[in-house]
């Protein structure tokens, strides 16, 4: 067996063990981008953080027991449970918990430099991890999440207890690992001892959902939107 063989029999047996295996094209356009000299903990690691800001669509391999059921929007299923576990990325979230206006506003505040401190308006300095406007502090949810697995299989997800790393500040792109999860007529059920975040992010969509968050929000509420 070849060296470039075995480093990618050891990266796909590592990153498999995470429920993330790798596609065989993903990992030829991998390989060339990395020093052949670096230690194989921080070659893993390195895979792992980029197959995390990739596409599973394009990056991962299709095994059917990491997808959706194809009858997964059957809402003639009154409830099931998915073993898993299931791996999909985050397309869109939004608080449901909140209207859809209070947000519109707190965006527009947040664009201005204002923030909230009790009843007190104070200046504040948008974080790039969370991008101007995420409000992340008022993202009490419950969240409702879009959900897509590396099938292209999309599907809702609501958030029935607050999940550490689920908010309106969260990456789109970001990674879930769906184990033992309910799924109620083609709703999926979140609760956090069926979900793993992992993390990620696709930084095309990401940008492309921050960038358009609040006027998808003035369209959903009814409010007229101006263009230039």
């Amino acid at each position: 067996m070849s060296a470039s063989a075995a480093l990618v029999r050891e990266l796909t047996a590592y990153l498999t063990l995470k429920n993330l295996p790798p596609s065989s094209i993903w990992l030829q356009s991998f390989l060339p981008t990395v020093r052949a000299s670096i230690p194989l903990p921080a070659l893993q690691k390195t895979a792992l953080f980029r197959l995390l800001a990739s596409d599973i669509t394009q990056s991962l391999e299709r095994t059917r027991s990491l997808l959706f059921p194809a009858d997964i929007h059957d809402a003639h299923i009154k409830e099931r449970k998915l073993v898993g576990p299931i791996v999909c990325q985050v397309l869109d979230v939004e608080d449901i918990g909140r209207s859809r206006w209070s947000q519109v506003e707190a965006l527009e505040a947040a664009e201005r430099g204002e923030g909230t401190k009790g009843r007190e308006v104070i200046r504040v300095i948008p974080s790039d991890e969370q991008g101007a406007g995420c409000d992340v502090e008022a993202s009490a949810g419950p969240h409702k999440l879009l959900l897509q697995d590396a099938q292209g299989t999309r599907v809702y997800g609501m958030e029935l207890q607050t999940i550490e790393g689920i908010n309106v500040g969260m990456s789109i792109g970001t990674k879930l690992i769906l184990k033992g999860v309910t799924v109620a007529r083609g709703m999926v059920l979140l609760e956090p001892q069926s979900v793993n975040v992992l993390g990620g992010r696709i930084e095309q969509l990401h940008k492309e959902w921050k960038d358009t968050r609040k006027e998808r929000l003035k369209v959903a509420a009814g409010i007229t939107v101006e263009r230039e």
